[in-house]
């Protein structure tokens, strides 16, 4: 529950709420059902890399294909959850003074980053991504690490679509940068799975206060 919102000084010159908070919505829900979605990856990549340390060292029989198939789930992962992860504020972030912040001085440098830094970066990757594909794309590009020959260029597609979550996602993240602005406080995503770290410290063993050290 958040206070009454006090508006800043330069309040009315910011949009609205509601338009801004429906689009930060729609971004944070694509990029969990994508990022989690993608997230399953996981489990195939464990699977295939245990089947593989089994042939190769029990059996004696490696397979042409696991160090690609690997390399190529391990990537999709990484691009794919790129946008939940910045929607839940999980990038690393050097936060030694920024966490002492007022709100809005935290809303006003993060939108001068967004902009000036993080959009160049990703419209950079969408482009040279575009560029990459099309031409993977062009003559069937193959992996060259096995003699597999694993095609690739539908992972350097993932790159483009990558870089357009992350667009999408930073426009959210700008509009969360004018809401708090505009009245003071971070407007939160929705709920998720909390770290390890975080569970221990608000469940401590039976017993023991949870400020105790």
């Amino acid at each position: 529950m958040h206070p009454a919102p006090r508006k800043g000084p330069g309040a009315a010159f910011l949009p609205e709420g509601k338009p801004l908070k429906s689009f930060i919505t729609f971004a944070d829900s694509l990029s969990a059902a994508i990022g989690k979605s993608f997230g399953w990856l996981i489990i195939l990549m464990t699977f295939g890399v245990s089947y593989e340390v089994f042939v190769r060292y029990v059996l004696n029989s490696p397979t042409p294909w696991s160090l690609d198939v690997s390399f190529i789930m391990y990537g999709t992962i990484f691009m794919m959850g790129g946008a939940y992860t910045l929607s839940r504020g999980g990038h690393v972030r050097g936060d030694f003074l920024y966490r002492l912040w007022r709100p809005r001085a935290q809303a006003f440098v993060d939108l001068v980053l967004y902009v000036f830094f993080f959009f160049p970066g990703v419209l950079a990757l969408i482009f040279s991504g575009w560029k990459y594909a099309a031409r993977s794309w062009g003559y069937g590009e193959v992996s060259v690490n096995s003699p597999a020959g694993i095609p690739i260029y539908q992972f350097k597609t993932v790159i483009v679509a990558a870089g357009i979550l992350l667009a999408i996602q930073g426009l959210a993240q700008i509009c969360r940068c004018i809401l708090c602005l505009r009245d003071g406080y971070w407007l939160q995503a929705a709920e998720d799975v909390e770290e390890t770290e975080a569970l221990a410290m608000a469940n401590p063993p039976v017993g023991e206060h949870p400020g105790m050290k």
